[in-house]
């Protein structure tokens, strides 16, 4: 079973992931990091350290979108902390 997060992705960023998805010209990272986002928009679970990796990627890269970066930021605020 999954663990569980405190939060889970609020409707501002499961908007701006949904676009990072439609978005043909989006990377592999920020598509990855959306998906984890979308995915806890109705749950709590905790994002995983690929995805998290990937984020990080994400917000990182100067090129990302303001909305690939928004989906990015909520899949990390999701991550177990150390």
């Amino acid at each position: 079973m999954a663990k569980k997060a405190a939060v889970s992705t609020g409707t501002a960023a499961a908007k701006a992931a949904a676009k990072v998805m439609k978005d043909v010209t989006a990377s592999k990272a920020a598509k990855t990091a959306a998906a984890s986002a979308l995915t806890q928009s109705k749950s709590k679970e905790q994002t995983s350290a690929k995805a998290a990796s990937a984020a990080g990627s994400v917000l990182h890269d100067a090129k990302a979108s303001k909305d690939a970066k928004s989906a990015a930021g909520s899949a990390l605020a999701q991550k177990k902390k150390k």
